[in-house]
């Protein structure tokens, strides 16, 4: 199979809302390995996958080096510094990404949970379709509040989702739409549909959660003990 996809991880956050004096989210341990270690194992062991480059904060270079480059050097992970926004870690790390390579995908490094069906089921609409993200409609009521927490609005749910990465995109796609950028975007949907690309939802797991809180690690530890489906596996 062709190594045609590039990934950047984005692992350059600030974690305020992890709460941990000593550690990043994406550095902690989760079920026996740093979070950012567990997308990076499978996107290494993924047959299209070329490059993986991780975009980390300047300040934990020396952590970064200390802590993980025997894992990084195992996995194939290529170390680029990021900004103070995420827009600007990708755009970093969309330099190093190597000619050749068709696909890029930007996955958070704090979810830990994302199975290899899900990369594939995004990667599939993305080769068709040119940009693709993992998301999931949202099911429950929805309430839009003031800045004193009053509800104003019930709104409605239909045709609305809440995005996941990775976000995969063809990569001059991708490119050409952070040349155009201004603002600061939140995703990187947002830029490709910014510079006037259309992107496609592709259903993810509810599994493939974002690490936010140390609630959110405990609930990944318990997706992460759980082996996931296969056709070679059909009950678990």
């Amino acid at each position: 199979m062709i190594k045609d996809v590039a990934v950047i991880l984005a692992a350059a956050g600030k974690s305020s809302r992890f709460r941990d004096p000593f550690s990043k989210k994406v550095f902690t341990l989760c079920s026996g390995k740093p979070v950012w270690q567990h997308s990076a194992q499978l996107f290494s062991d993924h047959p299209r996958v070329g490059q993986i480059i991780m975009a980390i904060a300047p300040e934990d270079r020396e952590t970064v080096q200390e802590k993980f480059s025997g894992n990084l050097t195992m996995l194939g992970v290529e170390i680029v510094l990021g900004g103070s926004e995420r827009f600007e870690s990708i755009r970093n790390a969309l330099e190093r990404v190597k000619a050749g390579l068709s696909l890029i995908a930007v996955h958070d490094a704090a979810r830990p949970c994302l199975t290899k069906s899900a990369f594939e089921a995004v990667l599939a609409v993305a080769d068709r379709k040119g940009a693709a993200v993992l998301g999931s409609p949202i099911r429950a009521t929805v309430k839009r509040c003031d800045s004193s927490d009053k509800v104003t609005a019930t709104v409605a749910r239909d045709g609305l989702w809440q995005a996941q990465t990775p976000q995969v995109f063809r990569a001059d796609i991708l490119k050409s739409a952070y040349a155009k950028l201004k603002g600061a975007p939140t995703d990187d949907s947002q830029v490709v549909e910014e510079a006037g690309t259309s992107v496609y939802c592709v259903e993810g797991p509810e599994t493939n959660i974002k690490i936010t809180t140390k609630d959110d690690l405990k609930v990944a530890e318990s997706f992460l003990r759980v082996p996931q489906r296969t056709k070679d596996n059909p009950f678990f």
